[in-house]
């Protein structure tokens, strides 16, 4: 995986980087595991913006990756390595023995003609999905389940993984790519290794039209408004704002609450990424 640097034949061109990827695969995705979701640009089922910011941006077609790895004790050809327009990792196109194709994510060091398995039995190698009590200490996974069955949900991200530290009755003891440490029932799956595409957060965009083509409309500065459209706008040359950063309608927009009282899981946290003041 190499980071590639354009000469600065434009302003958009200069400080521009890509990664160039001799092992992604040129063939076209699986016909039988592409799906077209519609665009709703932010908006939701009333037609209102709720996520501002969006619209527009390439075309693309989703691809089902399996996230639940509940094809057991069938071992799998890894075909190909391939991008996916919907994430920041890139997926593993599995041929099982038996006939079945799905997508996973693709850790790092998997490659071309690997042969990876899940459930009970198999090997801890990269790319194997396992239960927890069934992983040995100090491994790093990813594509982790909070709830047995459900799917994978935690390290999904490029180059991210947990770290199993310690198991104690039912429950595993994880540490987060935060700090925090969690505890998770050890009947939940994981895969083995960390999540490939490691150098996705040295990709410098270059230009604002390239988060236009992922679909990123422009932001605007408070402060840079006039005063009916923004409480932080106004002001002759560029003013301190005054008072705490706001949303449009004078909602606090750092520091606010965002977890659910009735949906915590707090007692699963052994310890917090940040520490209470």
């Amino acid at each position: 995986m190499v980071i590639q640097k354009y000469k600065p034949t434009s302003p958009g061109r200069r400080g521009m980087t890509t990664i160039r990827d001799p092992e992604l695969s040129k063939d076209r995705p699986e016909k039988s595991l592409l799906i077209t979701l519609k665009k709703h640009s932010g908006r939701n089922h009333r037609g209102r913006i709720t996520s501002r910011r969006r619209g527009g941006g390439h075309k693309r077609k989703y691809r089902l990756v399996d996230f639940k790895r509940r094809h057991d004790g069938v071992p799998a050809k890894v075909a190909s390595i391939q991008y996916d327009p919907y994430r920041t990792a890139r997926i593993a196109l599995l041929h099982y023995l038996d006939g079945k194709k799905s997508y996973i994510l693709a850790p790092d060091g998997l490659h071309q003609g690997d042969v990876v398995q899940s459930g009970a039995g198999s090997e801890p190698n990269v790319g194997c999905c396992l239960a927890l009590s069934s992983i040995p200490l100090g491994m790093d996974l990813h594509n982790v389940e909070l709830v047995p069955g459900r799917g994978g949900k935690l390290a999904r991200s490029a180059g991210s993984s947990l770290r199993l530290s310690a198991r104690e009755g039912r429950y595993a003891t994880v540490i987060m790519p935060s700090g925090e440490t969690r505890k998770i029932h050890v009947d939940c799956r994981a895969t083995i290794g960390r999540v490939g595409n490691v150098d996705h957060s040295l990709v410098k965009i270059g230009k604002a039209g390239r988060n236009r083509w992922k679909g990123r409309r422009p932001k605007v500065r408070g402060s840079a408004m006039y005063p009916a459209a923004h409480p932080l706008g106004g002001g002759e040359g560029r003013t301190s704002p005054g008072r705490d950063p706001v949303s449009p309608w004078g909602k606090l927009a750092k520091g606010g609450k965002t977890r659910s009282a009735k949906k915590t899981s707090n007692s699963m946290i052994v310890r917090r990424r940040k520490k209470k003041r």
